[in-house]
């Protein structure tokens, strides 16, 4: 019998059996934001830092979320290096965690990383003792120096971000994953539950989403969905696909058929 512990993602020195990981903003409401986080199994939930208020005034998304899942905070809106520690020594502060998701934007339309803040940030990160997990482009040299850097993980893009275009170079992603030790987590651009399968199909060891369940017409049945997606995508490439042939092949044994 199957068990998700013996196919258990660690990343750092934590273990989750969910290889799923889930964004909180965008929702309709909070309701339904928990509805959907609890539907999709994730363990792991990412907060945008400069979203939150950390003075305390009022109830916020960490006092609903707090207790049940491991907090993820990220340093979403951040265009420049600096920026992006000043972020993360805060959420270290408020949140007490060395945890922490890495964006560094290089354009306000693209939303693409920029490479030469990112990998800046992400080596003063790691020797002030964060744990790093670095969104990025799908870019097989970026993710090896992070990795060489000492990030906990590496998360290239699928495509832009909210664009739900699924993923639009396999390629570099199979390098990425064949070059790396580190866990790799497709982040970005995933649209459904078909691109979060594929994602799984081609080796990566997880999937960051947010948007596509979000800004679904049914968030919680869109979170359901992606669940399945990222579970039947990891049996698939642990089960390993059939060869891709030319020509075809009978499922049915052809010995004793008439007239052979």
């Amino acid at each position: 019998m199957y068990s998700p512990l013996e196919d258990a993602l660690t990343i750092a020195d934590k273990t989750f059996t969910s290889r799923l990981l889930i964004g909180s903003a965008q929702y309709p409401n909070n309701q339904v934001m928990l509805d959907a986080i609890a539907a999709s199994g994730s363990q792991i939930v990412t907060v945008a830092i400069r979203r939150v208020d950390l003075a305390g005034g009022g109830e916020t998304v960490l006092d609903l979320l707090e207790g049940d899942y491991h907090i993820l905070p990220n340093t979403a809106g951040c265009f420049t290096a600096k920026d992006a520690l000043l972020t993360a020594e805060l959420a270290r502060e408020a949140l007490e965690t060395n945890w922490i998701k890495l964006e560094v934007i290089g354009d306000r339309e693209t939303l693409y990383p920029d490479a030469e803040h990112l990998l800046t940030a992400a080596a003063e990160m790691v020797r002030r003792g964060f744990i790093v997990l670095p969104y990025c482009t799908d870019d097989p040299i970026t993710c090896r120096k992070l990795a060489d850097l000492g990030c906990a993980a590496v998360m290239p893009l699928g495509s832009p971000i909210g664009s739900g275009m699924g993923i639009l170079n396999p390629y570099n992603i199979e390098i990425i994953r064949a070059e790396n030790d580190i866990p790799v987590i497709i982040d970005a651009g995933i649209g459904t539950a078909s691109d979060a399968a594929f994602a799984m199909e081609l080796g990566c060891d997880g999937v960051l989403l947010a948007s596509a369940v979000s800004r679904a017409h049914d968030p919680v049945r869109m979170a359901t969905a992606m669940r399945h997606g990222v579970e039947g995508g990891r049996h698939a490439f642990r089960a390993g696909r059939i060869p891709r042939k030319r020509h075809a092949e009978a499922s049915s044994p052809q010995k004793g058929v008439i007239g052979t």
